[in-house]
Protein backbone atom coordinates (compact mmCIF):
# COMPACT_ATOMS: atom_id res chain seq x y z
CA UNK A 1 0.00 0.00 0.00
CA UNK A 2 1.32 3.19 -0.98
CA UNK A 3 2.20 6.24 1.60
CA UNK A 4 -0.87 8.21 3.23
CA UNK A 5 -0.48 11.99 2.44
CA UNK A 6 -0.96 14.20 6.18
CA UNK A 7 -3.36 16.85 3.97
CA UNK A 8 -5.38 14.00 2.60
CA UNK A 9 -5.68 12.42 6.41
CA UNK A 10 -6.94 16.58 7.29
CA UNK A 11 -9.06 17.01 4.25
CA UNK A 12 -11.00 13.58 5.53
CA UNK A 13 -10.62 14.21 8.86
CA UNK A 14 -12.60 17.50 8.42
CA UNK A 15 -14.97 15.61 5.94
CA UNK A 16 -18.95 17.10 6.97
CA UNK A 17 -20.37 14.00 4.12
CA UNK A 18 -19.40 11.17 2.55
CA UNK A 19 -16.30 10.06 5.07
CA UNK A 20 -16.62 6.63 5.20
CA UNK A 21 -17.45 6.48 1.41
CA UNK A 22 -14.32 8.73 0.64
CA UNK A 23 -11.99 6.54 2.72
CA UNK A 24 -12.94 3.57 1.53
CA UNK A 25 -12.44 5.35 -2.05
CA UNK A 26 -8.71 6.11 -0.48
CA UNK A 27 -8.04 2.40 0.72
CA UNK A 28 -8.91 1.05 -2.95
CA UNK A 29 -6.97 3.49 -5.12
CA UNK A 30 -3.65 4.06 -2.78
CA UNK A 31 -3.38 -0.60 -2.80
CA UNK A 32 -3.01 0.54 -6.65
CA UNK A 33 0.25 1.91 -6.88
CA UNK A 34 0.17 5.49 -7.13
CA UNK A 35 0.87 8.51 -5.27
CA UNK A 36 -1.59 10.44 -2.80
CA UNK A 37 -1.29 14.63 -3.21
CA UNK A 38 -4.44 16.92 -2.20
CA UNK A 39 -4.65 19.23 -5.47
CA UNK A 40 -7.58 21.60 -6.00
CA UNK A 41 -8.32 21.31 -2.48
CA UNK A 42 -9.29 17.53 -3.10
CA UNK A 43 -7.81 14.05 -2.35
CA UNK A 44 -6.13 13.47 -6.20
CA UNK A 45 -3.86 10.30 -6.99
CA UNK A 46 -1.33 10.66 -9.58
CA UNK A 47 1.27 8.36 -11.28
CA UNK A 48 4.61 9.56 -12.84
CA UNK A 49 3.40 13.28 -12.12
CA UNK A 50 0.21 12.72 -14.49
CA UNK A 51 -3.08 12.65 -13.07
CA UNK A 52 -5.22 9.76 -12.38
CA UNK A 53 -8.42 10.15 -10.41
CA UNK A 54 -9.91 12.76 -7.92
CA UNK A 55 -12.20 11.43 -4.86
CA UNK A 56 -15.02 13.99 -4.50
CA UNK A 57 -17.55 14.79 -2.31
CA UNK A 58 -21.07 16.57 -3.61
CA UNK A 59 -24.46 17.68 -1.83
CA UNK A 60 -26.17 14.18 -3.24
CA UNK A 61 -23.31 11.79 -3.66
CA UNK A 62 -19.49 11.22 -3.88
CA UNK A 63 -17.76 10.21 -6.51
CA UNK A 64 -14.50 8.68 -8.30
CA UNK A 65 -13.51 11.47 -10.94
CA UNK A 66 -11.28 9.40 -13.75
CA UNK A 67 -8.56 12.63 -15.02
CA UNK A 68 -8.52 10.76 -18.62
CA UNK A 69 -11.83 8.36 -18.23
CA UNK A 70 -12.45 9.23 -22.06
CA UNK A 71 -9.48 6.46 -22.25
CA UNK A 72 -11.17 3.95 -20.09
CA UNK A 73 -12.84 0.75 -22.31
CA UNK A 74 -15.77 0.96 -19.38
CA UNK A 75 -17.38 -3.18 -19.74
CA UNK A 76 -19.67 -2.37 -16.59
CA UNK A 77 -20.64 0.82 -18.01
CA UNK A 78 -20.62 2.48 -14.75
CA UNK A 79 -18.53 5.56 -15.90
CA UNK A 80 -20.62 8.51 -16.50
CA UNK A 81 -19.99 11.77 -18.29
CA UNK A 82 -20.93 15.53 -17.07
CA UNK A 83 -19.61 17.79 -18.90
CA UNK A 84 -15.71 17.34 -19.41
CA UNK A 85 -14.47 15.98 -22.20
CA UNK A 86 -12.00 13.89 -20.92
CA UNK A 87 -12.94 12.81 -17.56
CA UNK A 88 -15.42 10.27 -16.18
CA UNK A 89 -17.01 9.97 -13.14
CA UNK A 90 -18.82 7.08 -10.60
CA UNK A 91 -20.98 8.54 -8.37
CA UNK A 92 -21.73 6.95 -5.23
CA UNK A 93 -24.37 6.98 -2.41
CA UNK A 94 -22.82 4.48 0.03
CA UNK A 95 -20.00 2.42 1.27
CA UNK A 96 -21.71 -0.80 0.23
CA UNK A 97 -21.79 0.33 -3.27
CA UNK A 98 -18.18 1.53 -3.41
CA UNK A 99 -17.63 -2.27 -1.80
CA UNK A 100 -19.59 -4.19 -4.52
CA UNK A 101 -18.00 -2.57 -7.11
CA UNK A 102 -14.48 -2.68 -5.51
CA UNK A 103 -12.86 -5.75 -7.93
CA UNK A 104 -14.10 -3.13 -10.75
CA UNK A 105 -12.83 0.17 -9.42
CA UNK A 106 -9.32 -1.50 -8.74
CA UNK A 107 -9.37 -2.85 -12.65
CA UNK A 108 -10.28 0.90 -13.60
CA UNK A 109 -7.55 2.35 -11.29
CA UNK A 110 -5.41 0.38 -12.55
CA UNK A 111 -5.76 0.82 -16.48
CA UNK A 112 -6.30 4.76 -15.50
CA UNK A 113 -2.85 4.69 -14.36
CA UNK A 114 -1.43 2.36 -17.12
CA UNK A 115 -2.82 5.39 -19.64
CA UNK A 116 -1.78 8.20 -17.36
CA UNK A 117 0.87 9.39 -19.43
CA UNK A 118 -1.82 9.18 -22.95
CA UNK A 119 -3.62 12.58 -24.52
CA UNK A 120 -7.44 12.86 -24.82
CA UNK A 121 -8.09 13.98 -28.35
CA UNK A 122 -9.68 16.93 -27.41
CA UNK A 123 -12.84 18.09 -29.77
CA UNK A 124 -12.63 21.89 -30.35
CA UNK A 125 -15.80 24.09 -29.52
CA UNK A 126 -18.15 22.89 -32.18
CA UNK A 127 -20.31 26.00 -32.11
CA UNK A 128 -19.31 29.81 -32.11
CA UNK A 129 -20.23 31.66 -29.11
CA UNK A 130 -23.82 32.86 -29.93
CA UNK A 131 -24.48 36.12 -30.81
CA UNK A 132 -26.60 36.84 -28.17
CA UNK A 133 -24.09 35.74 -25.62
CA UNK A 134 -21.21 37.53 -27.85
CA UNK A 135 -23.28 40.97 -27.20
CA UNK A 136 -23.35 40.57 -23.38
CA UNK A 137 -19.39 39.90 -23.31
CA UNK A 138 -18.83 43.31 -25.65
CA UNK A 139 -20.67 44.88 -23.26
CA UNK A 140 -20.15 43.50 -19.76
CA UNK A 141 -15.76 43.32 -19.55
CA UNK A 142 -15.98 41.67 -15.94
CA UNK A 143 -18.68 39.34 -17.61
CA UNK A 144 -15.67 38.79 -20.38
CA UNK A 145 -12.95 38.09 -18.06
CA UNK A 146 -15.30 36.19 -15.68
CA UNK A 147 -15.96 33.95 -18.84
CA UNK A 148 -12.00 33.98 -20.03
CA UNK A 149 -11.00 32.71 -16.55
CA UNK A 150 -13.64 29.71 -16.54
CA UNK A 151 -12.06 26.12 -18.02
CA UNK A 152 -12.37 25.18 -21.57
CA UNK A 153 -15.33 22.50 -20.56
CA UNK A 154 -17.04 25.16 -18.16
CA UNK A 155 -17.04 27.52 -21.59
CA UNK A 156 -17.64 24.94 -24.01
CA UNK A 157 -20.67 23.66 -21.45
CA UNK A 158 -21.90 27.20 -21.65
CA UNK A 159 -21.67 27.91 -25.32
CA UNK A 160 -23.26 24.73 -26.19
CA UNK A 161 -26.43 25.52 -23.48
CA UNK A 162 -26.64 28.78 -25.37
CA UNK A 163 -26.51 27.35 -29.02
CA UNK A 164 -29.03 24.69 -27.95
CA UNK A 165 -31.81 27.40 -28.32
CA UNK A 166 -33.23 27.36 -31.60
CA UNK A 167 -35.38 30.98 -30.83
CA UNK A 168 -33.00 34.42 -29.90
CA UNK A 169 -35.20 35.33 -27.21
CA UNK A 170 -34.41 31.86 -25.66
CA UNK A 171 -30.84 32.09 -25.89
CA UNK A 172 -30.91 35.82 -24.33
CA UNK A 173 -33.03 34.62 -21.51
CA UNK A 174 -30.55 31.89 -21.32
CA UNK A 175 -27.82 34.32 -20.80
CA UNK A 176 -29.23 36.36 -18.05
CA UNK A 177 -30.32 33.23 -16.20
CA UNK A 178 -26.24 32.32 -16.10
CA UNK A 179 -24.89 35.93 -16.31
CA UNK A 180 -24.53 35.30 -12.16
CA UNK A 181 -23.19 32.26 -12.19
CA UNK A 182 -20.73 33.13 -15.08
CA UNK A 183 -19.16 36.20 -12.71
CA UNK A 184 -18.93 33.82 -9.24
CA UNK A 185 -16.75 31.58 -11.55
CA UNK A 186 -19.45 28.59 -11.81
CA UNK A 187 -19.85 26.12 -14.70
CA UNK A 188 -22.82 25.23 -15.90
CA UNK A 189 -23.44 22.46 -13.69
CA UNK A 190 -21.66 23.59 -10.47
Amino acid sequence: MNKKNPKVDRYLSQAKKWQGEMLKLRRIILACGVTEELKWGKPCYTFQNSNVVIIQGFQDFCALLFCKGALLKDPRRVLRKFGWQAARRIPFTSVREIADLEPTLRDYIQEARDKAALKVNLKPNPKPIPPEFQNQLDRNPRLKAAFGALTPGRQRGYILYFSGAKQPKTRQARVKKCTPQILNGKGLND
